[in-house]
């Protein structure tokens, strides 16, 4: 009989070393230490994706995105914010009013991710019956 155990091929690659955006990807391009991982949880979380999309209509006040994010609170709000102006997809401008204010605008880089975005939200409202279906099923056989 042919012995199944998996054969030591030695450390995975990083992903940086081993996979690159116009090759398929492959396990290995999730190595621990790759760099992208820190990335896609740094930007793919939920509140992330909702304040891009409320910022993709232009500049926006700390304020206004608290008013049209149902659900948020303010330190979520800000921590997220500030996350996503470190990573360059959010610029962040003081305004001259009293009282001081501050608004948010998508940097080239957060704009960039709009399509993306758009396309996991259209993905969503597409699929969301079958999503819910597939919950319902599997919720059922929980019981």
């Amino acid at each position: 009989m042919e012995d199944m155990a998996p054969r030591d091929q030695g450390p995975i690659p990083a992903m940086h070393e081993t996979c690159s955006p116009d090759q398929p990807l492959r396990p290995e391009c999730f190595a621990s230490d790759c760099p992208s991982r820190d990335i896609i949880d740094q930007i793919a979380d939920k509140w992330s994706m909702m304040i891009l999309s409320v910022l993709s209509s232009g500049p926006t006040r700390f304020n206004e995105v608290k008013r049209r994010l149902e659900g948020i609170s303010q330190k979520s709000l800000s921590q997220t914010l500030r996350k996503l102006e470190r990573n360059g997809l959010v610029t962040r401008e003081v305004l001259n009013t009293a009282p001081v204010a501050v608004q948010y605008n998508l940097s080239p880089l957060g704009r960039s991710l709009l399509p993306t975005f758009l396309a996991f939200y259209s993905w969503t409202k597409e699929h969301m019956h079958m999503v819910e279906a597939a919950r319902a099923k599997f919720d059922a056989r929980q019981r």
